[in-house]
């Protein structure tokens, strides 16, 4: 059962689970487990397709690169699209937990991270003894390049602004959401939001097969200022919504429990984390 009150504790699963589905970029039919772990360890990928079965912890040392999506990794092997498992274990407030997984990239699902939060309701959360690790914002923190601003408040909760704009599109002109992150609130204004692309920035890397599992049943595809979905949009400002259930996942990799007000335009996941990384470097000068 959800509820809003507030931890300090660290917290893992009580029991294991796992799902099934095709990952987006590589087309692979991929399966995941979620299992408990103990205090301090974080949040552990294991690829158990490969030999020795390599691990590694999620945080943003082990991010390699940010190609639409956040891969985590080493010289050795590589995770694509962890974002929106990361993204669920956030609010839900999960700290310590092992993602075993059979493949190179989280499965997509229906491109929201509805399904991750389905997983962790029935895995149930477990309190442990280990407090949490605090992140207060003290001062202002900018980036600024090109047209992306991003700019982290002091705040006595963890609370994300977003501002969607492609001028070029008149359905992604303007969006705007502002979102104070807890678990109900998550569940039901975040979670479902999906991702999303312009035909027109797809279709090339469609033509060229780099986005083998991609389809109207886990994306939302605008072509010439129209949703292709049959079902239509979730919300009327999904893509922003979306935006923040990205941005709630990279940040995730700081490892901390934040406590501040993001304010972001224009951001996506290379941004997203450059910015991570500035507020980790604040955090560890004072």
């Amino acid at each position: 059962m959800i509820t809003n009150k507030i931890s300090y504790k660290q917290k893992t699963i009580r029991k294991e689970v796992g799902i099934e589905g095709v990952s987006l970029f590589t087309g692979e039919t991929v399966s995941i487990k979620l299992k408990p772990l103990d205090e301090n360890r974080g949040m552990v990928f294991k690829r158990k397709d490969l030999p020795g079965e390599p691990e590694i912890v999620a945080n943003l040392s082990s991010v390699k690169k940010t190609p639409r999506c956040t891969v985590i990794g080493n010289d050795k092997f590589s995770i694509l699209t962890v974002e929106h498992l990361l993204s669920a274990f956030y609010a839900f407030e999960i700290d310590n937990i092992l993602i075993e997984i059979y493949g190179a990239e989280i499965p997509a699902c229906d491109g929201s991270s509805t399904a991750f939060v389905d997983l962790i309701e029935k895995a149930q959360i477990k309190e442990q003894k280990e407090n949490k690790k605090i992140a207060k914002i003290k001062k202002p923190i900018f980036l600024v390049k090109d047209q992306v601003h991003i700019i982290a408040l002091p705040a006595e909760n963890y609370k994300i602004s977003y501002l969607l704009n492609y001028p070029s599109s008149k359905i992604l002109k303007s969006q705007y959401y502002t979102f104070v992150v807890d678990p109900v609130s998550y569940k039901e204004e975040i979670a479902p939001a999906r991702t999303f692309s312009l035909y027109e920035e797809i279709e090339p890397l469609l033509k060229k097969g780099l986005i083998k599992g991609g389809g109207l049943n886990n994306a939302v595809i605008i072509k010439k200022d129209k949703i292709l979905n049959p079902d239509g949009i979730r919300f009327l400002d999904e893509m922003a919504r979306h935006k923040i259930l990205d941005l709630i996942g990279d940040f995730s990799l700081i490892g901390k429990k934040l406590f501040c007000h993001v304010i972001a335009i224009r951001s996506g996941h290379f941004s997203n984390i450059s910015f991570a990384k500035k507020i980790e470097k604040e955090l560890k000068e004072n």
